[in-house]
């Protein structure tokens, strides 16, 4: 049984998607533990804030086949895969961490926790004692590094009230 970690995102109708897409997740994975809402600015282009959900779970499926559960169901969402990379999103959905997995064609761990507070926020909440296989820090030290390293926007709000 491996332990991942699925970052769950969407600034188009956020509640309503993240909160659908948290209820198609749980019908694939067990042991479901969620993290806190975390809010910020659109990065790379213009367009509505987003809500990014961190989330863990235990799966026997393998990497590969966790990232198709995670693609059929941004298909399923009518997510179009032809948009750029960054673009608004109906529903988006990252395989950020399996395990301890290193694998560098499947972006494992994904370079995004290094890079993006929405990431590595849910991630250290929810994991804050696992070591990033790359890094050998732990998901929380890594966050503290992060916050006097970088400037960023990212607002929290308790999942149970916002969506």
């Amino acid at each position: 049984m491996a332990k991942i970690h699925i970052n769950i995102g969407s600034n188009q109708n956020r509640e309503a998607n993240i909160a659908d897409a948290i209820d198609f997740l749980k019908l694939n994975f067990s042991d479901i533990k969620i993290s806190d809402v975390f809010e910020s600015p659109s990065q790379g282009f213009e367009g509505d804030d987003f809500y990014n959900v961190g989330m863990n779970a235990n799966t026997q499926l393998s990497a590969e086949d966790v990232n198709a559960v995670l693609k059929n169901i941004e298909k399923t969402f009518g997510r179009d895969r032809s948009q750029p990379k960054f673009s608004s999103r109906l529903i988006d959905l990252d395989l950020v961490t399996y395990d301890a997995l290193i694998d560098l064609e499947l972006n494992l761990p994904r370079d995004d926790i290094m890079m993006y507070a929405f990431v590595l926020a849910p991630l250290a909440q929810l994991s804050s004692l696992d070591i990033h296989p790359l890094e050998n820090k732990t998901y929380e030290q890594l966050w503290q590094d992060f916050q006097t390293q970088h400037q960023f926007e990212l607002s929290q709000y308790n999942i149970k009230e916002t969506l």
